[in-house]
């Protein structure tokens, strides 16, 4: 998912999912299995060094320990993509989010971090 105000950020993270769902295909009959951990907003250090705090985006920050815990299991049923820290709210907006308009969605996000928006 795009976004304006942490691009590089996010493209790493999109990059690392493309990347790891390529791999998944190439070692397949190896034994070797992958699997792509994409987590929500957790709470770590990271909200308070960006100032992210008051943002409507960590307002439900979930803990390391839950989103490992999640990538674990997930890991074990053999999912490619493993999807984490995600409220029950923001799960059909995660599912939605590739079919909406590029425009309208990194709008929606903007607002998301925009300081105050936790409100």
């Amino acid at each position: 998912m795009p976004d304006p105000l942490q691009a590089v950020y996010y493209a790493t993270k999109a990059y690392a999912t493309s990347w790891s769902n390529a791999l998944w295909h190439e070692v397949q009959g190896t034994g070797v299995t992958v699997s792509c951990l994409m987590p929500g907003a957790m709470q770590t250090g990271f909200i308070n060094r960006g100032d992210l705090s008051s943002t409507q985006l960590f307002a439900h920050a979930v803990s390391p320990e839950g989103v490992a815990k999640a990538g674990y299991e997930g890991m074990i049923e053999g999912k490619l993509n493993i999807t984490a820290g995600l409220t029950a709210a923001q799960k059909p907006f995660m599912k939605l989010a590739p079919m909406l308009p590029k425009k309208m969605l990194m709008n929606n996000v903007y607002k998301m971090q925009e300081q105050g928006s936790r409100k």
